[in-house]
């Protein structure tokens, strides 16, 4: 038989596997104009127009710089038409997420990775917004106004969230997908990527974010769904293969949400013992152990099927003892808990952020798996975990004990007498209740109590306390000498009058991070102050003030020698031109000074 059959049996192989790897993954960043391995066509006739609509509603969203009882700088800008486009420049009315650049994770209340997090999972912000007619999406266009490129994912879901009656089932599918990259420019631009077709129709669209590689906020304005009524007919063009699309780093739908594959994976137990392990049974146990500890999860789960001798190792209860699930947050259910809970008897660090929501993780079924594995658990994630309740802060206290860490950030459907539930758990050390409804008349009875009973406090985030006077920050101030990191942002009732934040600096000599952003009272007294006694200040943000002067700001620069990010945007006596003469006295430190036009 001539050799030339099986060649072109390998190669008709590799190219159909390259047509299949093209069709279920968009492109790569913009370059839908560049010659790539298919072009996809929709044949459309003349009763199936495209329908082009803004978003209706915001329906869930991870963050916000604005208030929840206001307009400015919310996610709720996102719904209809565009308020600033194509202007560029810093507007209220726009959607703008809690953080930016990568000064968050660099300070004292930062919080340590987990491991075993896919490298190619880098969201860290989502939004999710509905429209009014159900279409088969052929774009989405994003209208950013003020510094672009946060948007690195973006997902359409088969279910309806205006039908009467729940779905069947509900799907995410990644219409596109990018790694985190720079954008030079600040203005304004229509972003418009290439998105991949799916087989069902959809209103309801999920941008996710990273603002990592930004130097400062990210502001959208709308969000444009264009789309088929009728499934549009596809006809495949083929081109030259561009070896681009070979890669194996991308974002993979199946390890980016196939919680199906693991469940099965999970539940597999028919496994063939072969003769041997080949030199795997020639290594310790602990050294294999190691090696496992470099797999993600999905990857895992794989090895687990291929002996019984990786199988016994890829379940091993220490291979858990660091889970992060949210990655996995489009799939993960009762039966993938189900399944990984005789694994997880050990874990320590568990992250559900995310998860659960529609229906997909049940208040028992969260409630069976705490029950087995809450025991050691010390680090619990439940950031916009919109299944939880009552009942679930009440296991939580009851079955774990030693919990020293808990994020409840965003759960904003938890009813407030829940959170007499976390007053059980003696251990924690840090707690996380941004944006939940937690019921607080007087802060500064709150500042005292902290003051009293929390020596040890080393981070303090008190953004937009409205009520919070120079009173409670005394309380504070004398009662937790320790603090490192503060955030006063947006408390208008403090005063620098009163002398409070003078107060502050001197007896805080431990100050890492103060945020004062809107305090328009801030005046040289108060930065000559922090100048004097927190020389260890990385981060200041006083955005907004109109007393400060850049000769108290040299001061604070020559004192403060590990200061890094100085943030006076808005502030009228710091011109461009100061802003660059300190910039160029004082390289190392990010000094930004934004602007509207």
């Amino acid at each position: 038989m001539s050799p030339v059959f099986p060649m072109l049996t390998v190669l008709t192989m590799f190219y159909y596997m390259c047509l299949r790897r093209r069709a279920r993954t968009a492109t790569r960043g913009e370059m839908m104009n560049s010659h790539r391995t298919i072009e996809s066509n929709s044949r459309t006739s003349p009763l199936n127009a495209e329908v082009v609509q803004y978003a209706k509603e915001v329906v869930d969203f991870s963050s916000h710089y604005g208030s929840e009882n206001s307009m400015s700088y919310t996610m709720w800008n996102l719904a209809g038409v565009p308020n600033v486009f194509p202007s560029s420049g810093d507007f209220t009315q726009t959607a703008v997420f809690r953080t930016y650049g990568t000064w968050w994770d660099q300070c004292p209340s930062a919080s340590l990775p987990f491991k075993r997090t896919p490298p190619n999972f880098q969201s860290q912000d989502y939004v999710e917004l509905t429209f009014e007619q159900q279409v088969y999406p052929t774009a989405v266009h994003v209208l950013e106004t003020y510094h672009p490129g946060a948007v690195i994912r973006i997902l359409a879901c088969s279910a309806n969230p205006y039908s009467p009656s729940p779905p069947a089932e509900v799907r995410w599918e990644i219409l596109w997908s990018e790694r985190p990259t720079k954008v030079n420019a600040s203005q304004a631009r229509q972003f418009k990527p290439c998105i991949k077709q799916i087989n069902f129709p959809t209103n309801l669209i999920r941008l996710e974010i990273n603002s990592s590689l930004l130097d400062y906020y990210t502001e959208l304005d709308a969000v444009v769904l264009h789309g088929m009524k009728d499934k549009p007919v596809l006809s495949l063009k083929t081109s030259l293969i561009d070896m681009n699309d070979l890669e194996d780093d991308d974002y993979e739908e199946e390890d980016g949400c196939g919680m199906d594959n693991l469940n099965k994976k999970f539940s597999s137990t028919a496994l063939k013992e072969g003769p041997n392990n080949g030199y795997f049974d020639k290594l310790p146990y602990e050294l294999i152990q190691l090696i496992l500890n470099h797999l993600t999860l999905p990857d895992l789960c794989r090895l687990a099927q291929t002996c019984k001798l990786l199988h016994q190792h890829c379940c091993d209860p220490l291979q858990y003892i660091h889970l992060n699930l949210q990655p996995y947050w489009a799939k993960l259910n009762d039966t993938s808990l189900e399944f990984l809970q005789a694994r997880c008897t050990l874990v320590q660090w568990l992250n559900l952020s995310w998860t659960g929501n529609r229906g997909f993780i049940s208040v028992a079924g969260f409630s069976r798996f705490l029950k087995v594995c809450g025991s050691e658990l010390v680090r619990l994630e439940l950031s916009c975990s919109h299944f939880l309740n009552e009942t679930c802060l009440e296991v939580i206290s009851e079955m774990c004990p030693d919990l020293q860490d808990l994020n409840l950030s965003s759960c904003d459907k938890l009813p407030p007498q829940a959170f007499n539930h976390i007053a059980k758990l003696c251990s924690l050390k840090r707690l996380v209740l941004y944006r939940t409804k937690v019921e607080i008349e007087d802060y500064d009875v709150i500042a005292s109590m902290i003051g009293a009973k929390c020596k040890k406090l080393r981070t303090l985030d008190l953004w937009r306390c409205k009520n919070i006077t120079e009173n409670g920050i005394a309380e504070l101030a004398s009662g937790c000498p320790l603090l490192e990191e503060l955030d006063l942002g947006w408390c208008p009732t403090l005063q620098s009058s009163t002398g409070c934040f003078a107060r502050l600096a001197r007896q805080l000599p431990n100050l890492q991070k103060l945020f004062l952003t809107a305090n328009r009272s801030v005046c040289d007294t108060d930065i000559e102050e922090l100048a004097c006694n927190c020389i260890r200040l990385r981060q200041l943000d006083i955005l907004g003030t109109r007393m400060v002067s850049p000769a108290s700001l040299r001061k604070l620069l020559e004192s403060c020698k590990d200061l890094s990010l100085l943030d006076v945007s808005f502030c009228s006596q710091i011109d461009n031109r100061a802003v660059l003469e300190l910039n160029a006295t004082f390289p190392k430190v990010f000094i930004k000074k934004s602007f509207t036009q």
